[in-house]
């Protein structure tokens, strides 16, 4: 089902952050001698959210920037140790 596929992503990155691989995701969780991983990835969480803002005002690819955006943030509470759980549990709160 279409609603799994947040879960399923998240897997795939906690898979890439305890079993890394040659990938974006796997390297950018790790640590190099110029930039902490974190550091690296809110780096581009700033950049993917100033692309959401310029394509929501130019009416153009809001979609795709958006789910850029999305994509860096899980990765984020990935590699925090955040559970996804912990997530669904706060929209659940924010919904009622």
């Amino acid at each position: 089902m279409k609603d799994e596929i947040v879960r399923e992503v998240y897997q795939v990155l906690e898979g890439r952050r305890d079993h890394p691989i040659d990938s974006y995701t796997s390297r950018i969780m790790q640590d190099d001698d110029k930039k902490k991983a974190e550091d690296k990835i809110l780096e581009k969480i700033g950049e993917e959210a100033a692309e959401v803002i310029i394509a929501s005002k130019n009416d153009e690819n809001l979609v795709y920037e958006s789910a850029d955006l999305i994509f860096h943030t899980l990765l984020l509470l990935v590699y925090k140790g955040v559970d996804l759980d912990e997530l669904y549990q706060e929209f659940e709160r924010r919904r009622d």
